[in-house]
């Protein structure tokens, strides 16, 4: 069921797939330029186990398009839309800027995350992307103002995110894509050491994990929070 939920700051695309009721509840976030239906192959293999909610962040798929954009504002967003949603605390998972989006999350709340598994999360420091000068006046799934901000935080990112990782006090699970991603793969292994109860793998698949090997993502995450 898709619902669209005002958090008054923006309105976001929600679907929910039923789960069984007092199971903490997971959040789903998708990459940039995607939107929620990246993870429809999965969203029901996870709610058997729990409430699972995917969201489509601001300017993305379904959700309201206007700025400003950026990890942080997708960051307070997801905070409004878990009030909005009465959910106290959540297993956030997110693939790539949802990955961070969650991070960010986990940093600013660490009350609100019961854990945490970041797919291919860009590492907050600079990666040297070059930023595009060039956009298309409108994308079918995005506004086209997102990839430019976007990009400008993860080249600059703040030096507290990092620093904030020896800070989390909940399990994290950081899943890396392997030789074929565009992402460096040993500062993403660097990450999970740097969180206390961080633990790492790596799917060889790329930088798109879950829909290139769903199962093999799946299983990971499952056994991951396994009694979690």
């Amino acid at each position: 069921m898709t619902e669209y939920v005002d958090t008054g700051r923006v309105k976001l695309a929600c679907r929910t797939v039923a789960g069984p009721p007092g199971a903490v509840p997971m959040v789903l976030l998708h990459g940039g330029g995607g939107d929620g239906t990246s993870w429809d192959q999965l969203a029901p293999r996870f709610a058997q186990d729990r409430p699972v909610y995917v969201p489509d962040l601001r300017g993305m798929g379904a959700s309201e398009r206007s700025g400003p954009y950026g990890p942080t504002v997708f960051r307070d967003d997801l905070l409004a839309l878990l009030d909005k949603l009465s959910l106290d605390r959540v297993v956030l998972v997110g693939h790539s800027l949802g990955g961070l989006v969650a991070l960010l999350t986990t940093l600013a709340a660490p009350d609100r995350v019961a854990a945490l598994v970041l797919e291919e999360c860009p590492p907050p420091t600079p990666l040297g992307i070059p930023v595009p000068t060039d956009l298309p006046e409108s994308a079918p799934f995005y506004d086209r103002e997102i990839r430019p901000s976007v990009l400008a935080a993860l080249n600059a990112p703040d030096p507290a995110w990092w620093d904030g990782l020896a800070g989390i006090n909940v399990p994290v699970l950081v899943v890396a894509g392997g030789p074929d991603s565009f992402l460096p793969q040993d500062r993403m292994a660097e990450m999970a050491e740097q969180i206390p109860a961080g633990e790492f793998t790596t799917i060889p698949v790329g930088h798109v994990v879950h829909p290139n090997a769903p199962n093999s993502f799946a299983d990971a995450v499952e056994t991951f929070l396994a009694g979690r």
